[in-house]
């Protein structure tokens, strides 16, 4: 570092910028651009300036705060006097606005300094992993190393090791296995845990939710609800299907009620006798008891018939029994509500079970008496079918009921020891973005109410670090449908129930504004896109157009670091992670030349061409011979 000399006069300042006359040799200097000078006039305040720009004579740097009493202040409203002596920072300065070189309790370290050669830049645990983050960068610039290489220091660069941590990985493309799980081999204490999406070959735990942990908001982005007027079905169905699936008796009184309340509205619809029969005779196919069915038997005097038959429809296209069976439905109508206990009801369904009782809510709701209400209604039954048909449905089974803490705790615990897991990885490679985006949406929304209600408030603490972050957290219809959009409420109230997001992302345009702009910590990689540069520089704070330079000539691995965490922005590169995340792009010179036998393929060039020559030779005189015949 250089001797703490002064290197000149300041001879002009505009706005943040401070212009210096240079008073030594800059030939005989090694590079000075990004170094921090001090400007000091005999008082206990000091100001910090970066150096942007060097020529022959003059010098430009940015204020980017002042030292007072031996404290870093950051920010630019102060400014120095003419009469200030301009030096290089010293050491003991250094340390201020990056902090000292061993990793103490509470801090971590994340990487070295690319201006001060050598310098460990260590961050303090709280400032970093107490607020939301972001870390951006184009493909290839080292965002998963970089984060592989943060997360594996938490828990190796310090004696002291967050056991008490919970990080759950959103996994776009299933490469973090190989970074994480070799630190219990590290650290006894430290557990990796991961699910998977893959049902075809899976290597570990297929990722599976509770369908009756879903709520209607769950549901309604399950179900790609797009009216607000389609929620009250789904209500409805959750209400229900309890009933519907439960066997005590007054459950039964209370099924049937339902049922022939429905049969009333049908019977009475006004609508020709064939329809009606046919509708009736649909819904007792599907929903029924064993004292309300289509074998039920009716009693009159002198004969008795099942109910079935009492739906006879004559040549005359009437049914003559109709009133009769009117009568004998409103027998089963309850006028005052059955008491039933919650004991009583069946909180473990099925997608199937749940797919029925929305059938039953649909009917319920009028849609077989509406075509409006057919129109609007029964999208959600037949996105609710087409999920309980195909492969999605293996990620909404469960073999045994839970509630939400017990499966929340589930997921932090390791099966084996029944320890306590600190990182849960969620391989969402398999699913398509639209499940993979929902699948997110609904473990975040859990992990958010579950540390709401937790007492005391901020006991614990969870954070959710979602990959490729751009293709879920986004501007969604969520606010128009549900009156907010989880990540949005996670940024804006997470901290204060100890939930936090990290965003990892190559398109940060793309991401919701609301949740970047929430966002106090920033770790920036090399950046190209002019969309995404001039994003970073409106949303991201303390980014200047000098920074904004440097994003796009970065090298793969280095970064500039701002936000609450670091007091000035910080130039660094990020250490390799060991091992390294499956981030790597195809090697070509593998895929290409190797042979089976692992053996590249080499091919001999001069034979081919006297191959070519002798064929062409061959050919040659062939000609010749055909033409002098």
């Amino acid at each position: 570092m250089a001797e703490a000399v002064a290197i000149g006069t300041i001879e002009e300042i505009i706005d943040n910028s401070v212009t210096i006359r240079l008073a030594i040799n800059i030939n005989e200097q090694p590079n000075l651009v990004n170094l921090h000078v001090i400007f000091e006039d005999g008082t206990n305040r000091k100001v910090v300036a970066e150096i942007a720009n060097v020529n022959q004579t003059r010098m430009i740097a940015n204020i980017v705060g002042e030292i007072n009493n031996g404290v870093f202040i950051p920010g630019s409203s102060s400014k120095p006097s003419f009469k200030s002596r301009v030096r290089i920072i010293n050491l003991e300065e250094l340390e201020l606005l990056f902090g000292k070189q061993e990793t103490s309790f509470g801090e971590t370290n994340f990487g070295i300094s690319n201006i001060y050669n050598g310098y460990r830049i260590n961050v303090s645990i709280n400032d970093f992993f107490s607020n939301h983050f972001a870390i951006l960068g184009n493909t290839g610039s080292g965002k998963s190393c970089t984060l592989a290489s943060i997360i594996q220091k938490l828990y190796t660069s310090s004696s002291a090791v967050p056991v008490n941590s919970s990080l759950f990985f959103f996994d776009a493309y299933g490469e973090y296995t190989k970074a994480f799980s070799g630190l219990h081999a590290k650290n006894q204490n430290i557990y990796y845990k991961t699910y998977t999406t893959n049902l075809v070959d899976p290597d570990t735990e297929i990722l599976r939710i509770p369908i009756w942990l879903l709520d209607v908001d769950d549901l309604a982005l399950l179900l790609d609800v797009d009216n607000p007027s389609q929620l009250p079905i789904i209500e409805k169905s959750l209400k229900l299907v309890p009933i519907l699936t439960g066997t005590s008796e007054n459950v039964i009184k209370r099924k049937n009620d339902i049922i022939a309340r429905a049969l009333q509205d049908i019977l009475l619809s006004g609508n020709d006798s064939t329809k009606i029969r046919d509708q009736v005779m649909g819904i007792l196919t599907k929903f029924n008891t064993p004292t309300l069915n289509l074998e039920t038997q009716i009693v009159q005097p002198g004969y008795t018939r099942t109910l079935k038959q009492c739906l006879y429809v004559d040549k005359t296209g009437k049914m003559q029994e109709i009133e009769l069976v009117v009568e004998f439905i409103r027998g089963y109508i309850i006028e005052s509500e059955v008491e039933i206990d919650p004991n009583e009801l069946n909180p473990f369904y099925t997608l199937n079970d749940l797919e029925l009782a929305t059938e039953f809510a649909l009917i319920s709701e009028g849609i077989l008496k509406s075509d409006r209400v057919f129109d609007t209604a029964n999208v959600i039954s037949v996105r609710l079918h087409t999920l309980a048909t195909t492969e999605a449905k293996n990620y909404f089974s469960y073999p045994s009921y839970v509630t939400r803490d017990q499966y929340i705790d589930s997921l932090l615990t390791d099966s084996a020891t029944g320890k306590k897991v600190q990182i849960i990885n969620f391989n969402i490679n398999y699913i398509d973005d639209r499940l993979a985006k929902v699948i997110t949406k609904i473990l975040s929304r859990m992990l958010f109410l579950k540390a709401s209600t937790t007492i005391p408030r901020g006991s614990r603490a969870y954070h959710i670090i979602i990959e490729e972050a751009h293709r879920y957290v986004q501007h969604d219809s969520d606010n128009e449908i549900l009156g907010y959009n989880i990540f949005e409420r996670i940024t804006k109230e997470g901290r204060k129930y100890g939930v936090f997001l990290g965003l990892i992302t190559q398109r940060p345009s793309e991401l919701s504004d609301t949740c970047i702009s929430q966002c106090s910590n920033f770790v920036v990689l090399r950046t190209l896109h002019p969309i995404d540069l001039k994003y970073i520089k409106e949303m991201v704070p303390n980014v200047s157009s000098e920074i904004v330079l440097q994003l796009k000539n970065l090298k793969p691995g280095n970064c500039i670091a701002f936000g609450s965490a670091f007091k000035v922005p910080t130039s660094m590169y990020i250490d390799l992670p060991n091992p390294r995340p499956l981030s790597n792009n195809v090697d070509l010179e593998k895929v290409w030349y190797t042979n089976q036998t692992g053996n590249i393929n080499q091919v001999n060039v001069q034979t081919i061409m006297n191959q070519q020559l002798k064929q062409s030779q061959g050919q040659q005189a062939q000609r010749f011979f055909q033409n002098n015949n």
